[in-house]
């Protein structure tokens, strides 16, 4: 089983969106038992609350299931529990090496670099307002991941 945990700064937008998105690509693919997926928060700013509204409003205008996922955040435990940590931005980098300390395994992953597109990060639609972009570049990042896991990976 592939344990991947997708980060972000809070845990309601980006990395709720990736979560959400990757389950529907791996469920479409039949491969939902060969995968354990998550996400969380480098800050503890919005532990406890849900999925934001414009996360929830375009999962359903694309289609795909929102669970009533709550933020919570990434602990030094979780990188010994998840294969992969998968973040959105470089701030996400640098708030989870305060968390984790170091990355001996390189199990950390800018989503986009798994699209071609290294170090770009993904605009947090928190302060851009833009959840549209951020989906496009989320499902990119996640098929992207998805072609690389099945084809490398298993």
């Amino acid at each position: 089983m592939i344990k991947i945990l997708f980060i972000c700064h809070g845990n309601i937008c980006r990395s709720t969106m990736a979560e959400m998105v990757f389950k529907h690509l791996v469920r479409q693919a039949g491969l939902t038992s060969e995968f354990y997926i998550d996400s969380a928060a480098t800050s503890r700013e919005e532990l406890g609350n849900g999925v934001h509204y414009g996360t929830k409003r375009k999962l359903a205008e694309v289609g795909i299931p929102c669970s009533d996922h709550r933020a919570t955040q990434v602990t030094k435990a979780d990188y010994d529990k998840y294969d992969y940590l998968i973040i959105m931005d470089d701030r996400n980098r640098r708030e989870l090496k305060w968390i984790i300390k170091d990355d001996p395994e390189q199990k950390i992953h800018m989503l986009l670099d798994f699209a071609g597109r290294q170090g770009e990060g993904i605009a947090d639609p928190w302060y851009t307002g833009n959840f549209d972009i951020t989906y496009d570049d989320v499902l990119e990042g996640c098929e992207g991941l998805l072609e690389y896991l099945t084809e490398h990976k298993m």
